[in-house]
């Protein structure tokens, strides 16, 4: 029934659209950290719809996609603030005023370094399966955390666990959305102007993993996912199209990173955990795997929900006179959360239709 009802909400796609046109303007009556959320959501659903293309369509579980994300993180801190300037003087004289490259500039480095991270995650994990793939690809994510920890000696890269800061903002059409914008009718704060640029990112992502689902490679994916000999046998280059799938899942990733470093101000290490990637798993598979309405559904919910959760775990560690660690808390209360939901909704919240049915709808791609 819920999942009946969210489908004819979002099949209107008229208030659909003016839901999110005025969501940030409702929410920032509340209070700027609502708006934070919903930032960190739409950002989230990047990461999502990337991992969907990997473990939805091809059907590769991969529990190092926070890698990626890592990866345009710190390409974009180091070429928007001052660190490489600081480290090493050739620079410095090359560039007297700082490295201060436009994300516009880094966006397309930071989807090819991390689509090229992707193909070289997956040249070596061709034929492997299953948990096996699983655990080559939960260690290509720590890898790239420790190296990312421990590149500050002999040479200073990525300034270590003390991480990288002072990282410039985003520049839209000369102005920074580091700053409030006066409408005169209305001001926008800066976590608005962003919800507002990651919601256009969001949208072209979408519009992007749809054509990509109901055209040929997305076919192929699903047919590899669902019997890689019998589509070997129908004639597909399953390693050609398995290095696609890695590869166009990482750059979503990457784009996501490049954002991510430029809305903080900061990156470090911490932020790319293996907590995060078994989270991004856990948005794809309970939202539902394969279905875009279903994973931007999961990534929304997993993202605000820890957050909705402290106004629980806040009341509930008062009525034990901190007995409770509300951190923890609210861990177990997430945990309860997902346990819940998947036994309840098995294949996920917002499933993809049943085999059988046309995977050709009106206006896919042929």
């Amino acid at each position: 029934m819920i999942s009946t009802m969210t489908h004819k909400f979002f099949s209107n796609r008229w208030a659909l659209a003016l839901l999110l046109l005025t969501l940030p303007l409702m929410l920032q009556n509340v209070g700027h950290a609502w708006v934070r959320i919903a930032d960190m959501s739409l950002l989230y659903v990047l990461l999502a719809l990337g991992l969907n293309i990997v473990v939805g369509y091809a059907g590769l579980l991969d529990l190092g996609y926070v890698a990626f994300f890592a990866v345009g993180a710190y390409l974009y801190a180091l070429l928007a603030s001052p660190h490489l300037t600081d480290v090493f003087p050739w620079i410095s004289v090359m560039f007297p005023d700082g490295l201060h490259l436009s994300l516009w500039l880094v966006l397309p480095m930071a989807a090819g370094l991390a689509g090229l991270f992707g193909v070289l995650l997956g040249a070596p994990t061709l034929k492997l399966r299953g948990d096996y793939l699983a655990i080559v690809t939960l260690g290509f994510g720590e890898i790239i955390r420790v190296f990312l920890n421990n590149l500050d000696q002999p040479v200073n890269i990525t300034n270590g666990p003390k991480g990288l800061g002072q990282i410039d903002a985003v520049t839209v059409v000369g102005y920074p959305l580091s700053k409030q914008l006066d409408l005169g009718f209305i001001q926008l704060p800066s976590v608005t102007l962003y919800y507002y640029l990651f919601l256009t990112l969001v949208v072209v992502s979408v519009v992007v993993c749809h054509r990509l689902e109901y055209s040929r490679i997305g076919r192929a994916w699903m047919a590899i996912r669902e019997d890689e000999i019998a589509a070997k046998a129908m004639g597909l280059n399953t390693r050609n199209l398995k290095l696609m799938a890695f590869g166009m899942g990482a750059t979503f990733g990457g784009l996501s990173g490049a954002m991510f470093a430029a809305f903080q101000g900061f990156v470090s290490p911490e932020s790319f955990s293996l907590m995060e990637s078994v989270m991004i798993v856990a948005m794809v598979v309970l939202g539902g795997l394969g279905h875009l309405p279903g994973v931007i559904l999961g990534a929304v919910l997993l993202a605000a929900l820890p957050e909705a959760l402290r106004y629980v775990a806040g009341p509930l560690q008062s009525m034990t006179d901190g007995r409770l660690n509300a951190a923890i808390l609210r861990q177990l209360l997430i945990a309860l959360a997902m346990i819940t939901i998947m036994l309840w909704r098995p294949r996920g919240l917002w499933p993809t239709p049943e085999h059988g049915k046309s995977l050709n709808p009106q206006g896919g791609a042929r």
